[in-house]
Formats: structure tokens, sequence, C-alpha cells
């Protein structure tokens, strides 16, 4: 799934040289935990720039809203440049972009809290560690986040004793 779905997306991301950090489900994925998850939540850098080849990124996925698909609604530079969410539908899945998670930690916050994973394309992404995922989704008082941390407290152990 990880490397049909939302891998074609993160080489895309990559390609244009976005700065971005995966999070949420795929973040965990990617570094051993066993859950499911049907979109792909990235928290991007909110610099011009990267706002920038985020947004050549999004046109070459078809990226629009999901909320209203008939009307195939596309973000511009003042959404993605805004600490909100931005629920997007690519030509691959689901795309979740983010400006900020938690309790506001946005990309530059985030920075020092991610690991380099090679997906199954060969494609270098940075993600969330498992320890910084598990404080955030704590923060968040999610049901559904909330139910997800057992799965990853274990994957955490299991990796610290390897």
């Amino acid at each position: 799934m990880l490397a049909s779905k939302f891998g074609a997306i993160l080489q895309t991301l990559n390609e244009q040289k976005v700065d971005f950090i995966v999070v949420g489900g795929v973040s965990a994925v990617l570094q051993g935990a066993p859950v499911t998850t049907f979109d792909l939540d990235v928290v991007h850098s909110r610099e011009r720039g990267n706002v920038g080849r985020l947004l050549i990124a999004l046109d070459s996925l078809d990226a629009h809203y999901r909320s209203r698909p008939a009307l195939r609604l596309r973000p511009d530079a003042s959404h993605l440049s805004s600490p909100g969410q931005q629920l997007l539908m690519t030509c691959y899945g689901p795309l979740d972009l983010l400006g900020s998670i938690g309790e506001s930690h946005d990309y530059e916050d985030l920075l020092k809290d991610t690991t380099e994973v090679v997906t199954g394309q060969s494609t270098r992404v940075r993600v969330l560690t498992l320890e910084r995922l598990i404080d955030i989704k704590l923060e968040t008082h999610d049901e559904k986040d909330l139910a997800m941390l057992p799965v990853l407290r274990r994957t955490l152990e299991q990796r610290t004793r390897e």
C-alpha cells in the first residue's frame, strides 16, 4: 500500500524539493508500527519558496480539496502559508497538508525530532520520530490518536531493544 499509494506522492514532493516531514500513520508505518492509515499527513515548511515548490508538486498530483470534490478547488499560496490543515485528494489518494500539528508545532519546531527513512522507491523522507509522535498524540486528546498510543509505544520499545 505505501509503495504504490503514498510513495508516489512522497516521490513527487521530493522531486520538487519540497521541505516536509511525514507525520501521523505513515510516519509510524515507516518506522515499523503495525497500523493502518488511509491518508498521508505531512507538515510542510511555510517558507515562501517552499510553498511555491509545493504548489508545483500539488499541480502535478492534480490535488484538490476533498470537502467539495465536484468543484475541484485547489489550494493557493495563502492557504499553504497558514498554520491550518489542507485536506486534499490527489491522483494517488488523500494528502493532508498541515501547517502545524499538536499545540502549534510547525516544520521548524519539529525538524530536530525527525529521522530520515528510505521508502520502497528509494525515496528519502524525513519522518517524525516515534517519541515525538507519541508526545503530540497525547497533546491532541483525540480519541483516535489515543487509541493508537499502545501500538506506538510497543513499536518504540521493540526498536529500542534492537
